[in-house]
């Protein structure tokens, strides 16, 4: 049994002179909270199990983004907004001009005609009626759909189809420049016209693969077909998520097998793991009830609530076991337990919270919504941890193998323990700020190469060997028009748009576009116009310019493509095809142009960035780069002002969160040196990298200050601390970095990316408390002036 004058020296917590109001309401009406948290058990885990992926174009861009608004703005006089679909037609043996290739296009382009969330009035394929050929003869302009009136697949009409396909503008664009493909182009409705709902992509990329690949390829073996598009690579990313159930399963046996080996305790084991998943339900139930979905990003959340759970419970069980073996009964061990720990875990928790909401601040839905999915579920473990484990553990208790264990092993771990509290001594302390000076030196000079973006070609978020990536080259490697556009939108008066000065300066523009490094091509009406008028001049390269006269050139765009002109000649876009969509590229055309607008932009005419799915990239990485920094300052600034309040000193902050710093900027460097790029799938880790890891040195030092205030010396403080709590941190780091380490095997390569990093900031975290911070302490610690604080205090 316990007794009054242990539990005063012995639990005596930081703040001595704290009430222990909490643990009096809990422990006094455990039978009552624990059926109402079984209630709430119950309503939210059936809420849980009905929750959905949920994908959304416009919640994963930068809505706010001057180049955003301008896109939205205009949208309606836009073709190339960035949400479309490619799907290239392919044959394997011959080109396409065969009775049976033009007939399963045909089926094709009708089948994408009817799915639903196309906009039909802008499908584009050789079958529909807006792809057209047009000539100048002696009698003047003629032209007509490329598919010639009478076509009837015989060799004499699939000649003509050849002379209308040469005669055309496509050869490049929806039609490869070897004539072995074709592509039907779809832009999609954001929200479904039949339902009114936001378009489903998970079940749209099943669609496309059930209705058009595996459909004709199966009917047609000389097919093979290819699918690219913001569409096609959410659906592939929500299909991987199923691969993600597996994981977790992975993770929650592993940890579920080495908190065993840790414990030696089933209740010790089994309570923590349960009231995680517990977390992980009551989550998943709100998110449901606020109208939240899964998206591909805030999928992974779930991992980080059962993580940080399981994290907090170690030290619940740890604390219990010492307490247990001391010979107290399961109710005195987890009233003990809870005194130890509610207020730095409380502090940790919070911590954790924080660092997630300052991800609210970056102006993109889909991270806003990671942030609050993750704020919710540290929400929740605060009381699955601090409240429901503690309760459950205080009538079962902890096992005896487990109570045995830390009776038996005392000894044996205290020389494991008595060798690393050297890493506060007086001698060993030095060489560890060295090592980490030296650390931070080569932090620093790698991460200078961290780039913001992607770095790849294609769909970075999924594997370069994925059936997307290699869909996406096939098209970069056949078409002279590459998926990556953005589009310039040149804004005038009404009835304006054809202006000289108007095309001349977007001819200007061109110009400096195709010196530019990265651009592979652009078009405009100043294109059309050159085109025709030298047409019009029986072809004489000396007329491809662009005429002063205004009667010229309004006869010259008479027959613009569509997607060219507006209807009320107030716009027009300038469309700029990009090799790829690295950061590097992005920036380097962004420059270009808003150099250009600055000095050329006037009353007549005004150049507006930015649309097309490299607009939209454009964006999203400047709001990224800018946010990154602001969220760093913010969640350090947070974590900092709690773990003040709480330990009421600044020397505290310092050993807390110097090695979080540390960490912070080796995994930028790592970053930078895996060429994983800062976007929105990797942003949010190094916030919740810090989040997370701030609780490891929380509960070192909030141990180590308890020691000293006893009046024990640093070295023989910090050797207690380790025995009592340093063990649970070493074994929580090593656990959930082995948890997470198993994400790099995902087909999700961005799951895969946040796996490795948050594998390395979990052991370094962790490494930073158990090596980095007893030695920042042997500096900054003044135990003499702490103990008189204390007295005062008293």
């Amino acid at each position: 049994m316990s007794n009054p004058k242990h539990d005063k020296g012995e639990h005596y917590l930081t703040t001595p002179k704290a009430e222990p109001f909490l643990e009096r309401l809990i422990f006094n009406n455990r039978a009552v909270i624990l059926v109402l948290l079984t209630i709430l058990t119950l309503f939210l885990g059936y809420n849980a199990v009905k929750i959905q992926p949920d994908a959304s174009f416009e919640r994963m861009i930068p809505l706010e983004h001057p180049y955003i608004v301008n896109m939205l703005e205009h949208r309606d006089d836009l073709e190339n907004l960035g949400n479309f679909v490619r799907i290239a037609v392919e044959s394997k043996d011959g080109d396409i001009f065969s009775q049976e290739y033009m007939e399963t296009l045909k089926q094709i382009t009708d089948e994408v005609f009817y799915l639903s969330g196309v906009d039909r009035s802008g499908l584009k394929s050789l079958w529909t009626s807006n792809v057209r050929w047009v000539e100048v003869t002696e009698q003047g302009f003629q032209g007509g759909t490329v598919i010639p009136d009478d076509y009837d697949g015989s060799r004499e009409s699939l000649e003509q189809l050849r002379q209308n396909v040469l005669r055309s503008n496509e050869v490049g664009r929806l039609i490869s420049d070897n004539f072995k493909s074709t592509i039907v182009y779809a832009p999609l409705y954001e929200n479904d016209p039949e339902t009114g709902e936001p378009l489903d992509y998970g079940t749209f990329s099943r669609q496309l693969e059930e209705k058009i690949r595996e459909k004709y390829e199966a009917q047609n073996p000389n097919i093979d077909i290819h699918i690219v598009g913001f569409a096609k690579k959410v659906g592939d990313l929500i299909e991987g998520i199923g691969s993600i159930a597996w994981f977790a399963g992975i993770t929650i046996v592993l940890t579920t097998l080495l908190l065993f080996w840790y414990s030696r305790s089933i209740t010790g084991t089994l309570v923590p793991v349960f009231t995680s998943i517990i977390a992980v339900f009551w989550q998943l139930g709100t998110l449901r009830m606020l109208g939240y979905g899964l998206d591909p990003y805030s999928v992974l959340v779930p991992f980080l609530v059962f993580a940080i759970g399981i994290s907090h419970g170690v030290q619940i069980v740890n604390a219990m076991a010492v307490e247990a073996a001391k010979g107290f009964d399961p109710i005195t061990a987890a009233r003990l337990a809870f005194r130890a720990l509610y207020i730095p875990g409380m502090l940790a928790l919070i911590s954790d919270a924080f660092g997630f909401l300052t991800l609210f601040f970056i102006e993109i839905d889909v991270i806003r919504d990671l942030a609050v999915a993750a704020g919710i579920g540290v929400a929740f473990v605060i009381i699955t941890n601090l409240v429901l484990h503690v309760l459950i553990m205080s009538y079962i208790g902890i096992s005896k193998g487990g109570v045995r264990h830390v009776q038996n092993h005392g000894e044996k771990q205290d020389r494991k323990w008595r060798l690393l509290s050297n890493f506060s001594h007086p001698s060993v302390a030095p060489i560890s700020l060295l090592i980490a000076v030296i650390g931070l030196g080569l932090g620093l000079y790698y991460k200078q190469d961290l780039k913001v973006g992607d770095l790849d070609q294609g769909a970075p978020e999924l594997r370069k060997d994925s059936r997307y990536n290699q869909d996406n080259a096939y098209i970069i490697d056949n078409y002279s028009t590459s998926a990556d556009v953005m589009v310039v939108m040149v804004k005038t008066p009404v009835e304006q748009c054809t202006q000289y000065s108007v095309l001349r300066a977007m001819d200007s523009l061109q110009w400096e576009l195709a010196n530019t490094p990265g651009v592979q091509s652009t078009a405009s009406l100043a294109d059309v116009s050159k085109i025709v008028t030298k047409a019009l001049n029986e072809g004489n390269w000396n007329w491809y310019a662009i005429s002063r006269n205004q009667t010229i050139i309004n006869a010259s765009i008479r027959n613009a493509p569509s997607g060219l002109i507006n209807t009320d000649c107030s716009l027009t876009p300038l469309l700029v095809f990009l090799e790829d969509h690295k950061a590097e590229t992005l920036q380097t055309a962004v420059e270009v142009v808003e150099e250009f607008a600055q000095t050329n932009s006037n009353e007549e005419h005004t150049f507006l960035l930015a649309a097309g799915n490299a607009g939209v990239e454009a964006a999203t990485n400047e709001v990224i780069s800018k946010a990154k920094d602001m969220m760093l300052i913010f969640v350090y600034g947070v974590v900092s002002l709690l773990c003040f309040l709480t330990f009421r000193s600044i020397r505290a902050v310092l050993c807390i969160v110097i090695p979080l710093g540390l960490t912070s900027i080796l995994c930028e460097a790592i970053m930078a040196v895996s060429g994983i790029g800062i976007k929105v799938a990797t942003l949010p880790v190094i916030a919740l990298g810090v989040g997370i890891g701030v609780d490891y040195g929380i509960y070192i030092y909030s141990k180590l200050e308890k020691y000293l205030l006893e009046g024990k010396t640093l070295q023989d403080a910090y050797f207690e601390t380790l025995r009592s709590t340093g063990k649970a941190v070493v074994f929580t780091g090593v656990t959930l970095g082995i948890g997470v380490v198993t994400w790099i095997f995902s087909p999700i390569k961005f799951q895969a990316d946040m796996g490795f990093l948050l594998f390395f900031m979990f052991l370094w975290n962790m490494i930073g408390a158990i090596w980095l911070l007893p030695a920042l302490a042997r500096f900054l610690l003044r135990p003499e002036r702490m103990l008189e604080k204390a007295r005062t205090a008293k």
